[in-house]
């Protein structure tokens, strides 16, 4: 059953699209032809989107018939492997092309970059992780990929985890006032959400420790050695994440300073699309 949240994105999505009507689909396919698509992975790389792609289909089409060669987390060479049939409406399947594309390509970039992270780090105990440096109106698709790539999602907003970060502390006024803050208004208002506070020295992470009532720091830009130096201070006592300045050719190294997560925002904003087509098939 599709959720309320993919049906709005369909919706809003197809309104900008299609507007007022798919004028080449009306002038050219009788309103009632039937016909097969097949979506070809042309690019080696981490394929995503697939149960998107069926959910969007079902939606448009409620007859249609749907088939599955690969499932999102498959490996592909990227020689023309087909992911899926579907077989329905011609206007549907050519007015919901562009939409699918859009999603599955962008997905399957971000698996395929999130599972080298994951790759690299095999070994450690450090989890990859994404970021909110999101696609507005598209996080919920961007968070999956990570997950189909073999990532972790961290908060999905500003909502599910309280997370004090550098602009927090510099207006209120330091590290200890602002947890103090966040505390009593968790109390006040009867929420039990994890807390999360970025330290840019290791002066603040003693102020963290000494503040107390947290659940994870967050070390940003942090070099490797005050990396293992905040790691062997902190002692176990919190979770400890890695982020900022962290690419694919270090990120083994601070996965073994052991910290517990690594946050990658290059994962969502970073990206090149994994190289898919939707084709008219004649089988």
């Amino acid at each position: 059953m599709i959720n309320e949240q993919i049906k709005a994105f369909i919706d809003n999505a197809l309104n900008e699209d299609v507007g007022s009507g798919d004028y080449t689909s009306l002038a050219i396919i009788p309103e009632n032809l039937k016909g097969k698509a097949v979506l070809y992975v042309k690019e080696e790389g981490i394929l995503a989107g697939v149960e998107i792609a069926q959910d969007i289909f079902n939606y448009l089409d409620p007859s249609c018939q749907f088939n599955v060669f690969l499932n999102d987390g498959s490996y592909c060479k990227g020689h023309k492997e087909i992911a899926f049939e579907v077989e329905a409406n011609v206007q549907t399947l050519l007015k919901a092309e562009r939409l699918i594309l859009n999603i599955m390509q962008r997905m399957s970039g971000i698996a395929t970059v999130t599972h080298q992270y994951v790759k690299a780090v095999e070994g450690t105990k450090a989890k990859i992780l994404d970021t909110r440096k999101t696609t507005p109106g598209f996080r919920f698709f961007e968070k999956e990929a990570v997950r189909i790539g073999g990532g972790q999602n961290h908060r999905f907003g500003l909502y599910d985890m309280v997370m004090i970060k550098d602009n927090h502390i510099d207006f209120v006024g330091g590290i200890t006032p602002a947890i103090q803050k966040v505390k009593a208004f968790l109390e006040k208002h009867h929420l039990q959400i994890p807390i999360e506070v970025e330290a840019r020295t290791i002066a603040d992470v003693e102020e963290i420790l000494n503040a107390g009532g947290i659940q994870r720091i967050l070390l940003d830009n942090f070099n490797f050695e005050n990396t293992r130096k905040a790691v062997s201070i902190i002692n176990g006592c919190l979770e400890v994440e890695s982020s900022g300045g962290i690419t694919l050719e270090n990120v083994r190294e601070y996965a073994l300073c052991g910290v517990d997560f690594i946050s990658i925002g290059a994962l969502t904003h970073h990206i090149k699309i994994l190289d898919l087509s939707l084709k008219a098939s004649f089988k």
